[in-house]
């Protein structure tokens, strides 16, 4: 079931297996670098991204709501 968090002041949709890239944004980004991520992922459908230890996320945003998915 997926699961809701606010972060840097979007909403997000995401399951646990994408919690590290949850936290990433949260703690290792600050507004205006995360906000980029946000940007593309509503102008484009998506924005890929890497955490610190190499593993791969999926910011999609549909109908007004983002979801961030493990890749």
């Amino acid at each position: 079931m997926p699961k809701t968090a606010t972060i840097k002041g979007y909403i997000v949709h995401y399951e646990d297996d994408a919690l590290l890239g949850l936290r990433y944004i949260e703690n290792h980004l600050d507004y205006n670098e995360a906000r980029v991520f946000f940007e593309q992922a509503r102008n484009r459908g998506s924005a890929e991204f890497e955490d610190n230890n190499r593993v791969n996320f999926t910011l999609l945003h549909h109908d007004g709501a983002y979801t961030l998915v493990r890749r």
